[in-house]
This record gives structure tokens, C-alpha cells and sequence, in this order.
């Protein structure tokens, strides 16, 4: 049994599902055997249409078999797998569940090589060597194997779709175009295929130059990846010898400093030491002295005190103490002084150049730039909370809600003196630089205002318009009053029109030149566009129309 069972073919103990050696063989009504997990997938997929089929034969079955292993077909698997039989190599000729069959095959049918569209059946390659070999199917149109050739055919007559209805869009047969689609415009479904072949051309044509611009576009931002990453490392290279440069310049000046301190410390308390000796000896001298007058005092004999007094009366010069000047905690105070007005000058140094060293590479041009945008919930998406400098305000403006607010006051406020003042007019600059993308709202309560964007280098102490918001060519202004508004740049004014609000937008997109003001209320208006470059980075400014008691605020944006 043993010597026979190795002589038998493994094909024929296999799933024809799985192309494997049965495991837990079960035989379905027809008499074709299967492996229970193969067969019973199978039908699971064909539980909806409640038809089930044989995947060999297509017998169909209703309602879905019960499955029961076929225990003498289980026992000679067993046996076979004993005296060491293999399935066969997967046949790549059989037809498995996903592939499409010959219909003319029998039993285990074939892959279809080819789908007939006149026919309407696929073929294997043997039984469509007639399509070949006969003139009689010279004209048949051989595709593709597909599982679809039953859509070819109209479900209404039963005949092959071979007509288009541009109409409605839809393939029809013959019939079709002389009955419920008679009066459309119908072709051929061949001369429907020219035509959206052409257009189908157009569009591979314009996706494939589309896909080369793409690609070039890839390479160039890969460049440029590159290329900022390059320049990435540089900076931060060289940026760290700078300030290792800067941190070693003040380390040895904080060294230098000590050393001053130190040597002064020295010279001053040897001096005061020298000066101490000398009031001790002149302290040890007076009392030696005072004891000789005492004694000499007490001196019975007149001759002898009048002989010895004259040279015990004579003293000697007194030490000078006139210099010594006492100073309490003071000594050394001018130099922390000093150190804190470096500080101080090394912040503001250091706070104003750091918005020109964060500007350096914050944005890389690229060829897909985002679209302005178009909603309030689209400009709040770039919002930024703005607070004014004041060390830019002038003496008459009163910051406050956190250096948000500016209000026009009666009486000068005590600010110290600083060259990025205003002095002439009731303007005042925000802290933070503006660059990239960047939108804000202010609030205006009074006569009027100035909303504005402007240079740091802006004139400040100038007595004339040169340092006016709008009145020169560093800055632009909405000027809003009560009655109108009206635009500013470079003493050139453009009336606006527009609904008026007491809360103006705006919006800034620094690299690409773009200044947008609008009026908020309901609704968001567009009052005036500025399309210009850039080439600094900018300060959010406003200027107060003189009537005490005026107020701008920059509004806090969720």
C-alpha cells in the first residue's frame, strides 16, 4: 500500500482552493473534496446570495450543505503524508477562486488566456485556438480575461451593448437606440472609444508633464533641503564660535574687573593701614608724653619743673586725618554700577539685533506657497499677540493691561529717557518684530488713529511729519477717524471707503509683500491692500489723535 501510495500523483489529493494537501477533507454534494477551512470561506462569501456553488463545477447548492469531514479520505491523507508524499508544484495553469475560468472547460477548468467580446466567454489557451485559426472570427474582439462580460449585455433585450448614448451618458445595444433612447445622440461604442482615447491621451500627456514638473519641483526642494541644511550647520557652527568668542570677552572682562577690584582693595586698605600706624604711634607717643607732663605735674621742686618743662611741653606735629573720608558699604558701589549699565546696554543690545539674527532663514521660498487667506478663521490661524515698547512710547501715552493699551494722558508720564522715543507725535511701536505670516486686530475709542506697521530705523525725535506714521517711506498707516479713512505712505494719502469700525484687522505676509487692513464687526471687510517688498523687518505701531482720554488696544485673538 505504502509503494503504491508514493506512486500516486499529489496533485490529485489536492484543495484546488488552496493548491495544497487536503487537511480535514470534506466532500460537498457534488463529489468534489476540499480542505473544511478552504471550502468553508468559500461559501462564507456567498452567504449574502444564499446560493452556494462548487468552485470546480459551479453546481450550485440551497440551502448552504453541512460539511462533514470524510474520515476514510482523512485516513489515506494520513497515510500518503507517511510515505512522504508531497503536493506537486502549484499548477499555474488551473484557475484558482480569483482567477477567470474557461467556460469550455470541464471539470478543473483552466485560466482564460483571453475574454471574447462577441462571444461574451473566456477562453484557455487551447480552446481558443478556433479564435485563430478560423476566418469565421476574424472580426471578434479578443481582450483581457475579465469576470465582467455579462455587463456587455443589455439586461432590457438580452443583446450586446454595442452603442453609446451621449445623452444619458450610457452604453446601449441597438435596440435601446430605437426605443427609449430614440432621438438621442447615440454612436457607436467603438467611435465613443476613438474619441475618449484622444481625450484620454490629452490627460496621460498633461499627467505625465505634470509628473515631470512635479519631479523637478521634488529635485529643486530637495536642493534646498540641502542647501539649508548646509547653511544650518554653518550658522550654528560659526554661531557657536561667535559666542564662545563673546562668552571668553566676558569672562576676562568679569576677570579684569575682579582684578581692578581686588587691586584697589589692596592700594586702599594699605593706605588706611599706613594711616592707622601712624595714629597708633601718635596715640603711644601722646600717652607716653601725657605720663611725663603727669609725673612732671606732681614735681615738688619749682626749679626743677621750670627746667624741665619747657622741652616735655613741646609736641610734636599731629597726623593729618582730614583725608579720611568714611563711607559706609559705598566703597565699591560706583563699579556694580557701572556692571549693571552694561548689563542692561548688553539686553537691549542683545534684544534688539536678536529679531535681525531670528529673521536670518526663519522662512525657505518654496514653489507651493499656501493661499491668502479668505475667512476670519483663516486669518486667526496666523494671529499674534502684540504688546508695545515702552521704551518707543511718548511721555504723553499711558501703557497698561500688560503694555496692550495706550491711552492719551493730560500730564507727561515718567518714562527715562531713550533715543527710540517718540517725541513729537503721541506714537509708540510694539515690542515684537513682525515677520512670516502674521495677523492682529486694534481697538480704537476717540477722535481717531493711526493703525500702522513701521522700520525700527524710523525717525523718532524729529520735529516735523518725517516721523509721522504714513508720512514717510518706512512705514504705512490706515488713518480712522470718526468721519473718514483714508490710507498714508510716503505723504501720499488714498481715500478709502469701506464701512467704518471702531476695530481694525490686519494682516501681514512679510516675504510676500503683502499689507491688508480690515474693518471687523459682523462681518469682515476688506478696506485697503498694499502690495510692496519688504526688505526689514516691521513694528506694529498706532498714533493717537490729540483729545485726551483717546484709547488703543491690541485685542487678545483665541
Amino acid at each position: 500500500m505504502a509503494q503504491q501510495g508514493a506512486q500516486l500523483d499529489g496533485a490529485k489529493f489536492c484543495c484546488s482552493i488552496c493548491l495544497d494537501l487536503l487537511k480535514d477533507p470534506v466532500t460537498i454534494p457534488c463529489g468534489h473534496s476540499y480542505c473544511m477551512s478552504c471550502i468553508k470561506g468559500f461559501w462564507d462569501e456567498e452567504d449574502e446570495k444564499k446560493i452556494y456553488s462548487c468552485p470546480q463545477c459551479r453546481q450550485t447548492f440551497t440551502p448552504r450543505p453541512v460539511l462533514v469531514k470524510n474520515t476514510m479520505l482523512a485516513d489515506l491523507m494520513e497515510e500518503l503524508k507517511k510515505t512522504g508524499l508531497q503536493a506537486s508544484p502549484a499548477d499555474h495553469c488551473y484557475a484558482g477562486p480569483e482567477d477567470v475560468a474557461c467556460d469550455f472547460c470541464t471539470g478543473r477548468k483552466m485560466k482564460a488566456l483571453k475574454s471574447c467580446l462577441v462571444c461574451l466567454v473566456s477562453y484557455c489557451e487551447k480552446h481558443l485556438q478556433p479564435h485563430y485559426g478560423s476566418a469565421a472570427f476574424e472580426k471578434h474582439k479578443l481582450v483581457d480575461p475579465s469576470k465582467k462580460l455579462q455587463e456587455n449585455i443589455c439586461s432590457r433585450h438580452d443583446e450586446v451593448m454595442k452603442m453609446f448614448c451621449r445623452t444619458d451618458q450610457q452604453s446601449i445595444c441597438y435596440l435601446c437606440s430605437v426605443e427609449e433612447h430614440k432621438g438621442h445622440d447615440t454612436v457607436s461604442a467603438a467611435a465613443e472609444r476613438t474619441e475618449r482615447q484622444r481625450e484620454l491621451e490629452v490627460s496621460r500627456q498633461n499627467i505625465q508633464q505634470r509628473i515631470q514638473d512635479r519631479e523637478k519641483d521634488v529635485k529643486l526642494l530637495q536642493q534646498e533641503v540641502e542647501a539649508v541644511s548646509r547653511s544650518a550647520d554653518k550658522a550654528v557652527e560659526d554661531s557657536e564660535k561667535i559666542f564662545t568668542e563673546l562668552i571668553r570677552l566676558i569672562q576676562k572682562r568679569s576677570s579684569d574687573v575682579k582684578q581692578q577690584i581686588r587691586s584697589q582693595q589692596e592700594t586702599e586698605v594699605s593706605r588706611v593701614k599706613e594711616l592707622q600706624e601712624k595714629l597708633e604711634q601718635e596715640i603711644t607717643e601722646l600717652k607716653r608724653k601725657d605720663a611725663e607732663l603727669k609725673q612732671l605735674s606732681h614735681t615738688e621742686d619749682h626749679n626743677q619743673f621750670l627746667h624741665n618743662y619747657p622741652s616735655l611741653s613741646q609736641l610734636s606735629e599731629p597726623t593729618d586725618s582730614s583725608s579720611i573720608n568714611i563711607r559706609p558699604l559705598r566703597y565699591f558701589e560706583d563699579v556694580t554700577a557701572a556692571v549693571s549699565e552694561l548689563r542692561d546696554q548688553l539686553q537691549d543690545i542683545l534684544r534688539e539685533k536678536w529679531t535681525n539674527i531670528s529673521l536670518t532663514g526663519t522662512e525657505v521660498d518654496v514653489l507651493l506657497s499656501e493661499p491668502e487667506p479668505k475667512t476670519r478663521a483663516e486669518f486667526l490661524k496666523y494671529s499674534r499677540e502684540i504688546t508695545l515698547d515702552p521704551n518707543t512710547a511718548n511721555t504723553r501715552l499711558l501703557l497698561s493691561d500688560g503694555n496692550r493699551k495706550a491711552t492719551l494722558e493730560d500730564e507727561k508720564q515718567s518714562y527715562s529717557r531713550h533715543p527710540d522715543r517718540f517725541t513729537y507725535r503721541y506714537q509708540v511701536l510694539s515690542r515684537e518684530s513682525l515677520t512670516g505670516r502674521c495677523y492682529w486686530e486694534l481697538e480704537w475709542r476717540g477722535r481717531g488713529v493711526h493703525v500702522a506697521v513701521a522700520y525700527k530705523n524710523i525717525s523718532r525725535a524729529a520735529c516735523s511729519n518725517e516721523c509721522v506714521f504714513g508720512y514717510n517711506d518706512k512705514s504705512w498707516a490706515l488713518d480712522c477717524s470718526t468721519k473718514s479713512c483714508k490710507f498714508w505712505f510716503n505723504k501720499v494719502s488714498t481715500p478709502v471707503s469701506g464701512p467704518g469700525s471702531s476695530r481694525v484687522g490686519v494682516y501681514l505676509d512679510h516675504r510676500a509683500g503683502i499689507l491688508s487692513f480690515y474693518s471687523i464687526s459682523e462681518t469682515m471687510t476688506l478696506l485697503h491692500r498694499v502690495q510692496t517688498t519688504f526688505t526689514q523687518p516691521l513694528y506694529a505701531g498706532l498714533l493717537l489723535y490729540y483729545s485726551v482720554g483717546n484709547t488703543a488696544e491690541f485685542c487678545k485673538l483665541k
